[in-house]
């Protein structure tokens, strides 16, 4: 399997050690073998549920998610014009603007997601959970 994107609920359960963390997701970002990143997206949404009241984080987000990224040894994935222009080629499977970029990222840099959401199968992305 390739290396592997966090979806940002993944990313979250994974920091806290939920249960609700998939046991093959979990088996899969603890492979030494493997790369992990977290898409800016992903910051992105997590920044905007934070701001909402939708979401709790156990400090400030500047300093939560890169201590969490560095203490986990995952790596942070930037938004490149190549993952924007193929979000205009994506099927409209479903609307949410998070999701569908980090479909794009998936398919453009071969990662595979790491999600409970189904719907990214639709788009032949690989993911586990």
């Amino acid at each position: 399997m390739s290396d592997l994107l966090l979806d940002a609920h993944a990313f979250l359960w994974w920091v806290d050690d939920s249960p609700r963390l998939g046991r093959r997701a979990r088996a899969a970002i603890a492979d030494p073998d493997r790369r992990c990143f977290l898409s800016l997206a992903s910051s992105w949404e997590i920044a905007i549920k934070l701001s909402l009241g939708k979401l709790e984080l156990p400090g400030p987000m500047e300093r939560f998610v890169p201590d969490q990224l560095a203490a986990n040894d995952f790596e942070e994935l930037p938004i490149g014009f190549a993952h924007v222009a193929r979000v205009a080629r994506l099927p409209f499977h479903h609307r949410h603007p998070f999701d569908r970029l980090l479909v794009a990222q998936a398919l453009e840099e071969g990662l595979t997601l790491v999600s409970a959401d189904p719907v990214f199968r639709r788009y032949g992305v690989r993911v586990v959970w």
